[in-house]
């Protein structure tokens, strides 16, 4: 993921491997992938791999800022623990979801009394939402969801998403994030959490989804075309970027 800071003179390009899923994060898709956006033309200023002030740029090594973050929410009561799984919580919704979404809270767990545990471990954690966000972005103009709890800590003792992408986004100070338009819902998540902590949230730009010919998003899960893929077809880098 790529984010920028802004500063006197143009900005600063950050680059920041989000590996928190280390079962599919191996070590040489992580040099395939410097090596094909290098390829691509895209040149960033602070990552993993020349390091900068905001070191470590791998969400890996970040977990005590993480935890940090997990027991400011926790002790506040802006999160709390849930015992149900994904499987529980499909059987009691009948309201489908987008692939890929989370599956849609019943609030469950949500009254039930806990104490503050020494760790995160062992349980999901949900944040209290259940409100409508509504947020102006640069490209996707004025945009409201209504969200429902949502997950910012899994119960196999890593952070979701959502919260790793605020707590990463603030000390990196980052001022500007452009990702593609199908984490605009995430935005509005990730915005309740910046307001329960009291940070200023960066600016949002959503940029809309490559599409194939038959209209189907570009992703993995569809064998889509990776860069090495155009690559190895003999696409220049001229090319790719057009294409795009």
């Amino acid at each position: 993921m790529a984010q920028q800071r802004a500063r006197a003179a143009g900005g600063v390009l950050v680059f920041r491997n989000d590996d928190l899923d280390q079962q599919r994060c191996k070590p040489e898709f992580v040099r395939a992938m410097y090596e094909d956006l290098r390829w691509l033309g895209i040149e960033w200023q602070e990552g993993p791999d020349i390091g900068g002030p905001h070191a470590p740029y791998s969400q890996s090594k970040r977990r005590e800022s993480y935890l940090r973050a997990w027991r400011r929410l926790a002790e506040m009561g802006a999160i709390f623990p849930c015992t149900c799984s994904r499987k529980d919580l499909a059987q009691a919704l009948a309201a489908p979801h987008d692939e890929a979404d989370e599956v849609p809270y019943p609030g469950t767990c949500r009254d039930k009394p806990w104490t503050m545990p020494v760790s995160p471990a062992g349980v999901s954690w949900r944040f209290r939402a259940g409100e409508n966000v509504v947020f102006d972005d640069a490209l996707a103009g004025r945009q409201e969801f209504a969200i429902m709890d949502f997950l910012v800590w899994r119960r196999d003792d890593v952070p979701a998403y959502q919260l790793a992408c605020v707590v990463d986004d603030h000390e990196m100070e980052i001022t500007e994030v452009v990702r593609g338009a199908d984490l605009l819902k995430s935005t509005a998540r990730q915005l309740l959490i910046y307001r329960a902590l009291g940070w200023e949230p960066p600016g949002w730009a959503h940029a809309p989804l490559m599409m194939d010919e038959h209209g189907m998003r570009l992703a993995k899960r569809h064998d889509a075309l990776a860069l090495r893929k155009l690559r190895e077809r003999g696409m220049s880098p001229e090319e790719a970027r057009k294409s795009f």
